[in-house]
């Protein structure tokens, strides 16, 4: 799966992304680290990846201004890092790689929550 990690993701989810082996950017990596959030939206779209944040404000840019590609919002603190990985690789397996290009993913600690983006004007 092809996928744009924003710059508040944790060290530990990049890694165990990787592990699985997931084609990984982060958006340091191609000097974004200061984009705001509709030009990181805008990138992941270009590129065909998911965006993976832990930024709730991505949102509102998908559905009220449908803006962008689809978004794994991932809904962790360090004390509940385990459980969400493995809700993570369980929407990792259970859905194509195009299906979350068009969706808005909330990943919590064993469960997720799959909404279809609205259609582009």
């Amino acid at each position: 799966m092809r996928l744009l990690l924003d710059q508040d993701v944790y060290l530990a989810t990049i890694q165990f992304l990787r592990g699985l082996n997931h084609d990984v950017v982060l958006a340091a990596e191609i000097g974004k680290a200061e984009a705001d959030d509709v030009e990181l939206l805008r990138i992941a779209q270009e590129q065909e990846r998911v965006f993976v944040t832990r930024d709730s404000d991505f949102g509102n840019l998908v559905f009220v201004n449908r803006l962008g590609s689809g978004v794994l919002y991932l809904r962790v603190l360090p004390s509940s890092m385990d459980a969400v990985h493995q809700e993570l690789q369980r929407v990792l397996a259970r859905y194509a790689e195009a299906e979350l290009r068009q969706a808005f993913v909330v990943v919590e600690a064993g469960k997720h929550r799959f909404r279809r983006l609205p259609r582009q004007p």
